[in-house]
């Protein structure tokens, strides 16, 4: 697995049943099972060529009954499960996969590429306290890992912006992503021709990232 994943499959709760949801090629799923974090996986995917590099990876669970798929847009042909990860797609496709899932697991692991705010105020409204909100960075990129689990939970707006544990802890590399965004802000409200207006609002935005590196 690459260094992102094996962070991930170490926030990953372990569980009677793990369902790898948009799995590609079933890594995850496959450690989950080797490792004894679960007793059964299912990997699903909304492609049916993608799935089926997950059946070849995980072929021999699938002949002895540890492992089953499904071709299924997020969770709605996936059968019941008690922890679940949904990792590698855009914020506002796991935004919509949350809000039309006909079921959520117990605990629940995600890994949005995008649109961050966004998940962790649907994963809240949804019934989810969150657990763990982090920036790591792996395999030269910057990524984010929000562990939760079924509860009541209130996010300040901060918490919603940068993620709770980032927050409390200031990782290094939460901190060097912020330092990254502050010179790309800072970068663009320099450039020739901007407005004013735009300017103030760009240097308004930068300040609240400079106050975490």
């Amino acid at each position: 697995m690459t260094e992102r994943l094996l962070k991930i499959f170490g926030e990953i709760p372990e569980g009677k049943i793990f369902a790898d949801v948009a799995c590609d090629h079933g890594y995850i799923a496959k450690a989950m099972i080797s490792a004894g974090k679960c007793e059964k996986v299912y990997i699903s995917d909304i492609s049916e060529k993608s799935l089926e590099k997950a059946r070849t990876l995980l072929k021999e669970y699938i002949v002895s009954g540890k492992a089953e798929s499904f071709v299924s847009d997020g969770f709605a042909t996936v059968p019941p499960c008690d922890v679940a990860l949904v990792a590698g797609i855009g914020g506002a496709l796991t935004v919509n996969i949350l809000k039309s899932a006909p079921f959520l697991p117990d605990k629940l692991v995600l890994s949005p590429m995008r649109n961050l705010k966004e998940v962790r105020k649907t994963l809240v409204r949804k019934g989810y306290k969150i657990l763990k909100d982090f920036t790591v960075f792996a395999d030269g990129e910057y990524y984010e890992i929000i562990v939760s689990e079924k509860g009541k939970d209130e996010l300040s707006k901060d918490e919603e912006e940068f993620g709770r544990t980032n927050l409390e802890e200031l990782p290094q590399a939460f901190k060097d992503k912020m330092r990254i965004e502050y010179g790309k802000l800072i970068s663009y409200s320099e450039r020739e021709g901007i407005s004013e207006k735009a300017k103030k609002q760009l240097q308004k935005k930068a300040e609240r990232y400079l106050k975490y590196v």
